[in-house]
């Protein structure tokens, strides 16, 4: 009960927003929540195909240093000329001889080659028995290996650690780069949301708040008011309903004044002949005739008895109205005093 409580103290603010302001917020929360799931499926996808692909750089240049290890191999017959002679290892990384053209040839400057991927410095140099021999020291289970095999004998290793993240891969400035129009192409679709949130609020439900200010006026009594229909759809339906609940109404209404105006009439009649007839008879009746107060006592009871029949006949709308009790009309000729009599009967 408490926790119930508690939740409806927090909706209760909510609750007090108008429809159009409920309809703006639900509007613009779903297409900002879409806008974020996108850009974290997006950034996800991005930071996984982007690793997948500097991964794939890395292996192909991985592959072009294979040709170059094997023939600095087969020219010095070991891999003494690399120890502590970071140099030579530059020449070797440079790209293969298919891919280039050229040859590996000792003591020759290196080339700069572009290395936008960060490949090179994951790169290693190991000997037949896995140890380090030169480049990137760190190597750990997972690394992409690749044989140096010189006439049919495996005389090292070329060994690359793939890329695990793009923090790793040494290009932050281009994930910066990119999160920054993520962000500048999720604000974009936040203020298009928005607008559209507003155009939804303020133009779709512009007829239903016509239709709700139709109806105050309607239920204050205002039969005459009519809403115009603008459309075809379910608002412009509501309208056509509205506007033949109110002519329903009004018409009702105008039936109800001309009911109650006649039966005052009807009332009114008798109403005044009985008490006319009985005021005479009370201040005059010594000086009457007898005849005449007979005429006047059957003009009574005679006016008593419509005012009866009158009340009757209220009586039993006001039954068949509550009841909801169905008529079956039946075929009479009115101009018959057997068949008034026989609908008398009925009655």
């Amino acid at each position: 009960m408490h926790r119930a409580g508690l939740i409806w103290l927090i909706l209760w603010p909510f609750m007090k927003i108008s429809i159009t302001t409920k309809l703006f917020l639900a509007v613009l929360a779903t297409a900002v929540l879409a806008v974020v799931a996108m850009g974290a499926a997006s950034r996800w996808n991005f930071e996984r195909g982007f690793v997948g692909y500097l991964n794939e750089q890395g292996v192909e240049r991985l592959d072009a240093v294979v040709p170059n290890a094997a023939a600095a191999y087969r020219l010095n017959g070991s891999w003494d000329f690399l120890r502590d002679n970071p140099r030579p290892w530059f020449e070797i990384m440079r790209p293969a001889p298919s891919a280039s053209g050229e040859h590996f040839e000792p003591g020759r400057s290196p080339a700069l080659v572009s290395d936008l991927t960060g490949a090179v410095l994951r790169i290693s140099l190991l000997d037949v028995d896995r140890r380090v021999i030169i480049g990137f020291r760190d190597v750990r289970k997972g690394a992409v290996e690749r044989a140096v095999v010189v006439d049919g004998k495996t005389v090292g290793w070329v060994v690359m650690m793939p890329f695990q993240s793009v923090s790793e891969a040494g290009d932050q400035r281009f994930q910066k780069n990119q999160l920054r129009a993520s962000w500048v192409i999720g604000s974009l679709c936040g203020l298009l949301a928005a607008g559209v949130a507003w155009w939804i609020a303020r133009v779709l439900l512009a007829p239903v708040k016509r239709v709700a200010t139709a109806t105050h006026r309607l239920a204050a009594g205002d039969y005459a008011s009519r809403v115009a229909v603008a459309s075809h759809d379910e608002v412009g339906q509501l309208a056509r309903d509205f506007n033949s609940l109110a002519n329903t109404l009004q018409r009702n209404e105008q039936m109800r004044r001309e009911f109650m105006a006649d039966v005052s009439h009807e009332l009114r009649t008798p109403l005044a002949t009985i008490y006319g007839s009985s005021r005479l008879l009370k201040e005059r009746f010594e000086r009457i005739p007898e005849a005449d107060r007979a005429e006047l006592l059957s003009d009574v009871v005679s006016e008593a008895e419509r005012l009866q029949r009158i009340i009757e006949n209220l009586l039993l709308l006001t039954r068949l109205d509550a009841t909801g009790v169905e008529l079956e009309p039946v075929a009479v000729q009115v101009a018959t005093r057997k068949a008034v009599e026989k609908v008398k009967a009925r009655n």
